[in-house]
């Protein structure tokens, strides 16, 4: 699967693939195994292989699987700077 390309038109369900492979690959990268990544993180080796295989996993299990692969920083900058959507959106900001 390749994981390079932006989110832009891509459904929930294929971003949720393209995530689970993205973390998959840096895992495998990392020589870590699905096991040990387990442990580490602190979430059921059921649920780390379910998410690899489909992308399915509880939003607080992907924020402890992010920071036993060492990619807090990342997460630190989800939705970060987000820009306004509108004119509207633009002149509310400045109230």
């Amino acid at each position: 699967m390749d994981t390079t390309f932006s989110f832009l038109s891509k459904a929930p369900g294929e971003i949720q693939e393209i995530i689970a492979g993205r973390l998959r690959q840096i895992r495998r990268k990392r020589k870590i195994s699905q096991k040990k990544l387990s442990e580490l993180s602190g979430v059921s080796l059921g649920s780390v292989k379910r998410f690899e295989q489909s992308g399915e996993i509880a939003f607080l299990s992907l924020i402890k699987i992010a920071y036993a692969l060492g990619l807090d920083r990342e997460l630190e900058h989800l939705f970060e700077e987000v820009l306004p959507l509108s004119m509207e959106e633009i002149i509310r900001g400045q109230d």
